[in-house]
């Protein structure tokens, strides 16, 4: 189920020297600061002495450890198949599924929500999008949080804030560790700004006849236009959070856990994880990174999309909670795009659409045998 189609009005036209400017800044300041911090370092100050082929050659000799991965991997299997076998709860997920399509409306104003605040507080604490970089871009930052929370000129906005970032990128590779900013602007410039905000009002007072506004309003037309020629693509808004979301999952697993496990082992001994779960620090290191990565592989996959949303909720939830420290807002991206997939579902291009056709082939056998049968 995709989002209905956004009425916003965008003005695209003139959108390459606020680019160029955001950019411009983003250079300047980034490369007069020193670098700064990364992710787990955001709450530790350093890591064990530890290299990669160390850490999994005496992990992986460790029954205590390998066990329960093995243990937890089929027992997650046998989840998976088990439910597909049998189908318990159909007719709760197809309510389920009802009811949050009843919040589709809403998918644009959570997204706009979900990066316009972070990028707020972000200028507001001194930090360029990562808590990993050290860089004060106040206003640039604030201008556009409040433009996007707003819903003014959305799409430009969020396209200048996409190139903004990849700019960053490239200066601070750190900041891959905000990966989630790339799919979730660019999926707010597939969408719009949608209901409510600034976009649609002015679009309604300047296609209304008469108004005074309608005379000098320059890209209502435009706007309009564009609107009609986007609207068969934001079917795939799902695809596009799916893939943001997935791939910013198996990057934060492979590079802040499984790559660096001195720093993950920091984070086990700084929070005392072990005695809120007694096990190896070995197996928390390997059990979270294997996890981030199969919850992203399987949002690339479309595969049980809106259970996997919510398990990543759920690990969201959890983290703030064990790690204290661990700054809110560097996570609320994160948040809005999974509580996205909630009320989307999968989108085209995923392995849930197949299975969705499978059962319901399935459920007219059935029904098909039974009207036999009574006869």
């Amino acid at each position: 189920m995709a989002p209905e189609s956004s009425t916003d009005g965008d003005g695209w036209v003139a959108a390459g020297r606020p680019a160029a400017t955001a950019v411009a800044l983003v250079v300047l300041a980034i490369t007069a600061v020193p670098r700064a911090r990364a992710h787990e370092e955001y709450v530790v100050d350093g890591e064990r002495e530890t290299g990669v082929i160390e850490f999994l050659i005496e992990a992986l000799t460790d029954p205590f450890v390998v066990g329960p991965l093995l243990a937890g991997g089929a027992l997650a299997l046998g989840a998976v198949v088990g439910y597909l076998l049998v189908q318990p709860v159909q007719r709760d997920i197809a309510a389920f599924r009802h009811a949050m399509g009843e919040y589709n409306g809403f998918v644009p104003w959570l997204l706009r929500i979900s990066f316009g605040i972070p990028f707020i507080g972000a200028g507001f604490s001194g930090y360029f999008i990562s808590p990993a970089v050290d860089v004060e871009l106040r206003l640039l930052q604030v201008a556009l949080g409040f433009f996007l929370l707003f819903g003014l000129a959305t799409r430009v906005v969020a396209l200048v804030a996409l190139a903004t970032y990849l700019v960053g990128v490239a200066v601070r590779p750190e900041l891959l560790l905000q990966l989630e900013y790339a799919g979730g602007l660019a999926a707010i410039a597939l969408i719009g700004s949608g209901r409510p905000s600034g976009d649609h009002v002015l679009q309604r007072v300047a296609g209304s006849p008469g108004t005074v506004y309608r005379r000098f309003d320059p890209v209502h037309d435009v706007s309009r236009r564009f609107q009609e020629w986007v609207a068969d693509y934001e079917r795939f808004l799902p695809t596009v959070v799916r893939a943001g979301l997935g791939v910013s999952f198996i990057y934060l697993g492979l590079t802040q856990k499984l790559l660096r496990p001195g720093l993950a082992l920091a984070v086990v001994d700084r929070y005392d994880l072990t005695t809120a779960l007694p096990v190896a620090p070995e197996l928390w290191v390997l059990g979270a990174g294997l996890a981030e990565m199969a919850l992203g592989l399987a949002l690339l996959a479309g595969f049980f999309t809106r259970a996997t949303a919510a398990t990543a909720i759920a690990m969201f939830s959890l983290t703030l909670f064990a790690l204290p420290d661990d700054p809110v807002l560097a996570h609320v991206g994160l948040f809005g795009m999974a509580s996205t997939l909630l009320i989307t579902g999968a989108g085209p291009y995923a392995l849930d659409g197949r299975l969705e056709r499978v059962t319901t082939d399935e459920e007219r056998l059935s029904e098909a045998a039974a009207e036999i049968g009574s006869d």
